[in-house]
Formats: C-alpha cells, structure tokens, sequence
C-alpha cells in the first residue's frame, strides 16, 4: 500500500486512496512512521481520496491522537465534502478541518 501516500515536494503527504473499511488498515500501517517520525507538525493533503467511510474517518481521528501523542501539529488539506459532512455527524467535523 506504499502508493497510498505520496510525498509533495511543498511537504507533507497526500493519500491516494479511498478510505475505507477495506484500505484503511493498510494505509494505517504505511502512515504510522511518518507521523512517529514528523517533528513538529504533517499535514495530509486529501484531495485524491475518492471515497471514504466512517472506518476512514476513524482513521484520521486516530492518525490525529498519534500526532497529538508526539507533540506533533498533524492537519488535513481539501476535505471533501463527503468526509466532512461525515465527520458532521460524528460531531468531529473542526477536528478534521482543524479547528479543534
């Protein structure tokens, strides 16, 4: 799954896959030494996910208390409106745009 993410020459990382309950496992273990090894702040860049779930979302939730364990700022660029008016009613949508 290492074409899930790709790295941005401006920085951070974008995933180019759908997050969803069949990817979002693989794309867990691809992600987590990026975000052990991020200093102070990572960004993702969500543009390309074409589609995501409540099994996506939960892995965004999950990548941010990692970051959040490390003292690292992780945030996310262009959310769908899919993925954040899924995350509206989980009432996380400011943790997605980065609010909260």
């Amino acid at each position: 799954m290492a074409e899930a993410l790709v790295a941005l020459p401006a920085g951070g990382y974008a995933i180019t896959v759908p997050l969803t309950f069949a990817t979002v496992s693989a794309v867990r273990e691809f992600a987590l030494p990026l975000i052990e090894q991020a200093s102070a702040s990572l960004s993702f860049d969500l543009l390309q996910v074409q589609r995501v779930d409540s099994a996506g979302l939960a892995l965004l939730i999950d990548w941010l208390a990692l970051a959040r364990a490390r003292n690292c700022r992780l945030s996310y660029r262009e959310p769908s409106e899919a993925l954040l008016a899924l995350a509206r009613l989980s009432d996380v949508e400011q943790l997605i745009r980065g609010d909260g």
